[in-house]
């Protein structure tokens, strides 16, 4: 077999991977448009029909592998796209403006998303005894060209939702697998950073984490630093570093995307939603929530909720 030949068949069967995973996303998604969670843990499938412009929320640890449509997601001031040949990581929860930028009914955006097991990823780096990279500390957020490996351990790992008796076994492993290409891959820096305990994204982690439980509370800055064992100057470096935002930032962010929801689920007011996640000026929300949505609290929900 010639040189052509072979990178032929190798495209002929990364397309029919893609394929088959878009088939078993559209078979399982049972043509709603929505996020679907599935039998395997941490495993979910999204399916939607329609484009839509930017719409906020809060990316967890994720893989993404959509073998059909693209989608950007925008990071403070940087913009990511990801479709069929390339997958989306992320490391910490961040707050993104996500946006569908191609699907359609005839060809829905079609996307398999795997919650992160950080503790698994902790004791797959213990057992690789993988050192912190001495390289800056990344983007908590990067897109890479889907591989063969690791396409084919998320096609295994997606062909379970069709064979449930199979998925205490056999998911671990697939599971297993996909966390070690990761890791080994082009985008295993960017895990290895937030996880290694002796690294600083590691602490910015836990930075990330309180600041997220604990959003509607006052934040100090130094306070913060100290229980994460780190100097003020460092932690807002590397925080801004990881998440492209400042803490206080972070926090505001957290805190109108918050609103927005209780907003949308609730009969509340907005002087009321401003106080529940951490406002003490209404005005200063309403400025803020603006800003951020392009409506005041109101309207924004009322408009959300025709739509």
């Amino acid at each position: 077999m010639n040189t052509r030949d072979h990178t032929a068949d190798h495209a002929s069967a990364s397309e029919w991977r893609q394929v088959e995973l878009a088939a078993l996303i559209e078979r399982y998604c049972g043509y709603v448009d929505n996020l679907h969670e599935t039998p395997v843990p941490r495993l979910s499938f999204y399916r939607t029909t329609t484009t839509h412009g930017p719409m906020c929320g809060v990316y967890r640890s994720v893989l993404a592998v959509m073998p059909q449509g693209a989608k950007r997601v925008i990071l403070g001031d940087e913009a990511y796209v990801y479709d069929k040949q390339h997958y989306l990581l992320t490391s910490v929860d961040l707050p993104v403006m996500a946006q569908v930028v191609e699907a359609s009914p005839e060809r829905p955006l079609l996307c398999a998303v795997l919650d992160i097991d950080l503790r698994q990823v902790g004791e797959l780096l213990g057992d690789l005894a993988q050192r912190a990279p001495a390289a800056p500390l990344p983007r908590g957020m990067g897109v890479s060209r889907l591989d063969e490996g690791l396409a084919e351990a998320m096609l295994r790992l997606a062909r379970l939702v069709e064979a449930p008796r199979d998925i205490p076994v056999l998911a671990p492993l697939a599971e297993r697998e996909i966390l070690y290409r990761l890791l080994v891959g082009e985008q295993g820096a960017r895990l290895r950073h937030t996880l290694l305990a002796d690294s600083q994204g590691h602490r910015v982690a836990r930075a990330i984490g309180w600041v997220k439980d604990n959003f509607h509370q006052p934040l100090s800055i130094d306070a913060l630093a100290d229980r994460v064992n780190m100097s003020t100057s460092s932690l807002h470096h590397h925080f801004k570093a990881l998440t492209a935002m400042s803490p206080l930032q972070y926090q505001k962010h957290i805190r109108l995307q918050e609103a927005r929801r209780l907003l949308l689920a609730e009969p509340v007011d907005a002087a009321t939603v401003a106080r529940r996640v951490g406002y003490e000026s209404p005005s200063q929300f309403s400025r803020e929530y603006r800003r951020l949505f392009g409506a005041p609290p109101g309207q924004d929900a009322a408009r959300l909720r025709q739509g």
